[in-house]
């Protein structure tokens, strides 16, 4: 026996590998429905060797619908999700809106799986943001021997992180830069992105961080340790998909690299690919379309008594979002709803 499973935002790119994620790992669904806005009624999407039409998303009755992911954005998020969690239907969304939520929990199912018991005080779990799922995978196994103090993080993030039109964007500008004429200035970024960095996603807050940042300190702390300190700098970079970052870990306990290269190599969802040599360390093109966060470039950090270096790479359409959703649905079918 199966679940019933509805994908909120399945035409766009979430919600479309969101639906792939759920066929390759064959979740026990027995039925499924296909949610968009209204302008995108009947639009088709794949899910394994099916070719489904979208339903109307202000219409749809949830009733009898076991779960639901989520990839509208939290202003529809806002509306929807609790209509579907009070018809019983357990939302697991990937937007901010219920993230810092005390009542709701935000799983990375590698890092505090246990906390998913949370979910029935609101019937909604929270996804992580991109950058800070692949990042607390990594630093897990790190603080479950040693004890993280601080954490300094600078993120290179793709920009598929924002949406299909700021991959269209990157895309027109780069063209545009070959051919006299057609020039593409910048519309969903503040700067053009083609042959350049941005260091600036979400708002600005009145510390001088982005929203971006403030994310990945406050989300790190509810999934991992109230008591890590972390400091971020994110990145817009003209890559199409995967995020990198680049981490620097203070820990109580020392740590030598060598043995950190081992407790990562053994950890779930990690792959250690480390060979001190050129090209010996993944890059964000390499991970596109894998399951896995890619830890890189792990060393000694020499200039305080207890600290490590590492490179972090991650498909953030999947591990940054649909790929922990999905992982989501399958620990809460598991060890709560246990139907499959």
């Amino acid at each position: 026996m199966g679940y019933r499973v509805v994908v909120a935002g399945a035409t766009g790119n979430v919600g479309r590998e969101m639906l792939n994620i759920l066929a390759e790992r064959e979740f026990p669904v027995d039925e499924i429905a296909v949610l968009a806005s209204r302008r995108s009624i009947g639009t088709e999407v794949s899910f394994g060797d099916k070719t489904l039409k979208t339903k109307d998303i202000e219409t749809f009755d949830f009733t009898g619908w076991d779960i639901a992911l989520f990839a509208i954005g939290s202003g529809p998020t806002k509306e929807y999700a609790p209509r579907a969690a009070a018809a019983g239907c357990v939302v697991i969304d990937n937007s901010s809106l219920y993230r810092y939520d005390p009542d709701v929990p935000l799983i990375v199912p590698e890092v505090n799986a246990e906390a998913i018991h949370g979910y029935s005080k609101k019937n909604i779990i929270a996804n992580p943001n991109c950058s800070t799922a692949q990042m607390v995978v990594a630093l897990k196994p790190i603080h479950d021997r040693a004890k993280i103090k601080r954490v300094v993080v600078s993120t290179y993030q793709s920009v598929s992180g924002t949406g299909k039109a700021a991959i269209d964007e990157l895309w027109n500008q780069t063209k545009g830069l070959y051919v006299p004429g057609q020039e593409v200035a910048p519309e969903v970024y503040p700067k053009q992105i083609a042959f350049n960095v941005i260091p600036h996603i979400d708002v600005f807050l009145d510390s001088g961080d982005t929203k971006e940042e403030w994310k990945m300190a406050a989300e790190t702390k509810k999934i991992l340790d109230p008591a890590i300190k972390v400091t971020a700098t994110c990145v817009r970079v003209p890559v199409f998909v995967g995020h990198s970052e680049s981490i620097n870990i203070e820990t109580e306990d020392f740590l030598d690299w060598e043995e950190a290269t081992d407790i990562l190599r053994e950890a779930p969802g990690i792959l250690v690919v480390d060979k001190r040599e050129p090209g010996g360390y993944v890059t964000p093109i390499e991970c596109v379309g894998e399951y896995a966060t890619y830890v890189s470039r792990i060393r000694q950090d020499a200039t305080i008594e207890n600290g490590l270096n590492l490179w972090c790479v991650s498909d953030n359409l999947r591990k940054g979002a649909a790929l922990n959703a999905v992982q989501i649905a399958e620990v809460l079918g598991n060890r709560v709803l246990k139907k499959g």
